[in-house]
C-alpha cells in the first residue's frame, strides 16, 4: 500500500514541478501519458485534449467520461472519416481497455472534446483534466496547452 501512495505522490509532485512523468493516479493500473492541447482563439470554439492512456493491470479498465474545471462539458468524442472523404464527429461513449492494451487519444481520431469552455485555452497554461472509470475510479493529469499550430506532445 505505501509503494503505491508514494509512488502516486512522486508522480504528482514530479508533475506539478514541469517535468514530464507519466500521471500515476487513482486507479493504479492506469497510466496516462503524452497528454497535451492546443491553444484555443477565445472561448466560442470548442477545445481539445489528446494523450495516451494504458491500462497496464490484469482486468479491463472502462473510461465513462471526463471532468475539468476548464469546460463545463466535456466528452470523449470520435472524428470518423466517410468514403467520400467527409470527416464528422461524435461522441464515442465508453472505451474500454484492454489488459496491457492503449488508447491513444489524438487528432483524427478519438479525443477528449472540451464544450463550453469556461475561460480561453493559453498557451504556456496547464489545466486538470480527471478520467473517470466504471468502477469509480479517477485518474487526473495535468494537461499542458502547447501552441494554436501543435500538432503533438512534442511541438
Amino acid at each position: 500500500m505505501k509503494k503505491h501512495t508514494l509512488t502516486g505522490t512522486l508522480a504528482a509532485l514530479l508533475t506539478l514541478g514541469g517535468l514530464s512523468v507519466p500521471a500515476l493516479a487513482g486507479p493504479e493500473d492506469v497510466v496516462v501519458v503524452n497528454a497535451w492541447s492546443r491553444a484555443s482563439i477565445g472561448m466560442n470554439r470548442p477545445g481539445a485534449a489528446y494523450m495516451t492512456i494504458r491500462n497496464t493491470g490484469d482486468e479491463p479498465v472502462t473510461l465513462i467520461g471526463l471532468a475539468t474545471p476548464l469546460a463545463m462539458m466535456p466528452k470523449i468524442h470520435e472524428t470518423k472519416t466517410n468514403a467520400e472523404g467527409v470527416s464528422s464527429m461524435s461522441p464515442a461513449g465508453e472505451i474500454a481497455i484492454a489488459p496491457g492494451e492503449s488508447v491513444a487519444l489524438e487528432p483524427g481520431g478519438l479525443h477528449a472534446m472540451l464544450m463550453r469552455l469556461q475561460e480561453p485555452m493559453t498557451e504556456g497554461d496547464t489545466f486538470p483534466l480527471t478520467l473517470l472509470f466504471d468502477d469509480g475510479g479517477e485518474v487526473t493529469v495535468e494537461v499542458p496547452i502547447l501552441g494554436i499550430a501543435a500538432r503533438g506532445p512534442e511541438d
